[in-house]
């Protein structure tokens, strides 16, 4: 049985405390971090930590993300009935946010950073010309930036050609602070709270730095999840 509206907004609570925390985070950083120069050398170290955090939200890797979070309730010892109601909820969410992003990016067609960085190389004219490209010869002009732009980057834009607004790892983020964030806080289990957050916030950062993503793209990733969380239904303990 479904519960009244008062305690189904305060079951919400704890969720939107935490995506509150992270967009929090999120917003302070990107007022330093809001571009990157995308051209010039790039340590080995920092590349493989963005590359690492941006899988971690991406396919195929998010479902090992997936599966550690899904594991938090069974480690809590909760009862099976309801481990299966929270990874039903959460399974939910995630397919709300996959047809939420995939829907808007292809209404909004806003054209990734790194798009402009082949058009200031001289590599396309525009970014209109490089969205016309088929997907092999987006290809290609992708690799003649290689000798400008860091593989580390690169290697992400080939992968990634469609459009930009909104980030899909960060909302696949943003989904996991909303969810798993608050089941953390209201069990008082900060520690991981936080540790969430600060993964998230490394999610929304990489975005920035591979040139994958502008600023807006990050913050209204982080919107749609706390939007999309109000149409998770919530149950009753005792039900």
């Amino acid at each position: 049985m479904t519960m009244p509206i008062y305690s189904f907004l305060r079951n919400k609570i704890p969720g939107y405390i935490a995506l509150l925390i992270f967009a929090t985070i999120m917003s302070g950083l990107l007022m330093f971090f809001s571009s990157v120069e995308l051209t010039g050398h790039v340590s080995d170290l920092t590349g493989q930590t963005f590359s690492l955090l941006t899988a971690s939200a991406g396919n195929p890797y998010f479902l090992v993300t997936v599966c550690v979070l899904c594991s938090a309730p069974i480690i809590s010892k909760l009862p099976k009935k309801a481990v299966v109601r929270l990874i039903c909820q959460f399974a939910i969410l995630l397919i709300l946010s996959f047809i939420a992003k995939t829907a808007l990016k292809h209404i909004t067609e806003v054209p990734r950073p790194y798009s402009y960085q082949l058009q200031s190389l001289g590599i396309v004219h525009s970014v209109d010309e490089f969205y016309q490209l088929s997907a092999a010869e987006k290809e290609k002009a992708v690799q003649m930036a290689t000798a400008n732009v860091s593989g580390w980057r690169t290697s992400h834009w080939q992968g990634e050609t469609n459009y930009s607004f909104p980030s899909g790892h960060t909302i696949f983020a943003a989904v996991c602070v909303v969810f798993w964030g608050g089941f953390f806080w209201h069990r008082r289990q900060l520690a991981a709270a936080s540790l969430l957050i600060l993964w998230a916030t490394g999610v929304g950062i990489s975005r920035i730095w591979l040139g994958m993503h502008w600023p807006t793209d990050i913050l209204a990733s982080i919107v749609s999840a706390g939007l999309l969380y109000l149409l998770i239904p919530e149950w009753n303990d005792t039900n």
